[in-house]
């Protein structure tokens, strides 16, 4: 597993993975708005299992890649986004993504549940039940943040919606607490 503290590509990385549903993106939000408003700049990579596209069709961006561009930059006064066609190239592992980031205090990945970085399960029982918890395979968990009391769990367990304890935890974990 990698170490919290060393991370990837010389980022500290730490993950919030789940199930559909168990309320992963909620979570990565309110972590986000907790560490940066503790003074910490923070980026997120979110991992989708289906083809997805940020662009509109008939946008000049969108004209650029069609006719071939390997990557397009569409720039304005206040923001910016690269968009880098695959082409038929295999996706890209997480730790060359995370190599593509400004160097900031904490990368936060939603998804990316099988990769090596450490991470804390999202668990709803609602949508979770029937699976169980991942935690249960994957090593790689560190913790867990439920809606429902876990008592057969040798990990730290945490409300779902205790983001500040969750945000300590994490920043322990990786050093900046």
């Amino acid at each position: 597993m990698i170490d919290p503290k060393a991370g990837i590509a010389g980022q500290r990385i730490y993950g919030v993975t789940g199930w559909k549903n168990a309320g992963k993106t909620g979570l990565v939000e309110r972590l986000v708005a907790e560490i940066s408003g503790r003074g910490y700049s923070v980026s997120t990579i979110k991992h989708a299992h289906h083809n997805v596209d940020i662009d509109e069709k008939g946008r000049d961006t969108y004209r650029h890649r069609q006719a071939g561009a390997q990557e397009v930059v569409l720039a304005s006064a206040g923001r910016w986004a690269l968009m880098h066609e695959l082409r038929g190239a295999p996706e890209p592992a997480l730790g060359e993504i995370v190599s593509k980031l400004t160097p900031v205090d904490l990368v936060i990945v939603e998804g990316y549940k099988r990769e090596s970085h450490p991470k804390i399960e999202a668990y709803r029982h609602e949508s979770g039940h029937a699976r169980g918890l991942l935690a249960q395979e994957l090593p790689t968990i560190r913790a867990i943040a439920s809606d429902t009391p876990l008592t057969e769990i040798t990990l730290p367990v945490f409300d779902l919606d205790d983001t500040a304890a969750i945000a300590e935890f994490i920043l322990s974990e990786c050093g900046l607490a």
